[in-house]
């Protein structure tokens, strides 16, 4: 695996250039402040913020940066085996609305600043661990915005709450992160996943504290508050409910 050019752009006085035979290797642009205009291959795009633009080798790519327009970007050029078996498995769209991710954005900082490390202190394999997480994390949300049993938004639902259910949060949390009216929020939740949002955190915080009697030593109590129930008693309640046994019994048995 090779990671060729990393790093961070932003233009304010234009910027063009165009590529008819393409690149030697795959490019990964993420728009991060402002606008540009690209083409690749045939398909004419408004690059916004939060955009990804995903190009193959040889694919024929223009971009340009009107005069003036305040253009922010970070950019990745890479190759080798294990990429080329990532882009072929699965369709990968020329450009993919993802936002303003946290997590690919961590994984990019990460990525640039090991690569910009001098020679000596360079460390390829953690570096090839970051690319391949970056690489499969634009997977997960390629296949999410394309799939077919569910809107994006309601998959957009998902991840808040998985991300959120040991931490604590409502539902207005919820519906403000997707844009929606709570009641919209709880209908569409509802109609694709079969249950509701707190049933669904709680099986989650669930799955979470059985983890942590398995690996851990923390105390039940510990344990309860870690995963987002709060109270030990609450927890116990909803544990033995579900799996028919306390939390303690629970953790003997195994």
């Amino acid at each position: 695996m090779e990671i060729g050019h990393c790093g961070f752009a932003y233009h304010t006085k234009g910027y063009h250039s165009t590529h008819h035979n393409g690149f030697g290797s795959y490019l990964l642009r993420l728009q991060t402040e402002g606008s540009c205009h690209a083409v690749v291959n045939d398909q004419e795009i408004m690059v916004e913020k939060g955009d990804l633009l995903l190009v193959a080798p040889g694919e024929y790519y223009q971009l340009t940066i009107e005069d003036g327009q305040a253009s922010g970007d970070f950019h990745l050029f890479f190759q080798g085996d294990w990429i080329d078996k990532w882009w072929n498995r699965t369709k990968k769209p020329s450009v993919t609305r993802i936002g303003s991710d946290d997590k690919i954005l961590s994984l990019w900082r990460f990525l640039i600043a090991e690569k910009r490390r001098p020679v000596t202190d360079k460390n390829n394999e953690l570096m090839e661990n970051l690319l391949r997480s970056l690489c499969l994390y634009i997977e997960r949300i390629i296949e999410d915005r394309s799939s077919t049993t569910r809107p994006f938004v309601v998959t957009n639902m998902m991840r808040y709450i998985e991300e959120h259910a040991t931490t604590g949060f409502v539902v207005q949390d919820v519906a403000n992160h997707v844009g929606l009216s709570v009641s919209r929020t709880v209908h569409l939740f509802k109609e694709y996943i079969g249950k509701t949002i707190m049933e669904y955190a709680q099986e989650i915080r669930l799955s979470t504290a059985i983890d942590q009697m398995k690996y851990t030593n923390m105390t039940l109590e510990h344990i309860a508050e870690n995963c987002g129930f709060g109270t030990y008693p609450y927890f116990h309640r909803v544990f033995k409910k579900v799996y028919g046994v306390s939390p303690g019994s629970y953790r003997k048995m195994e």
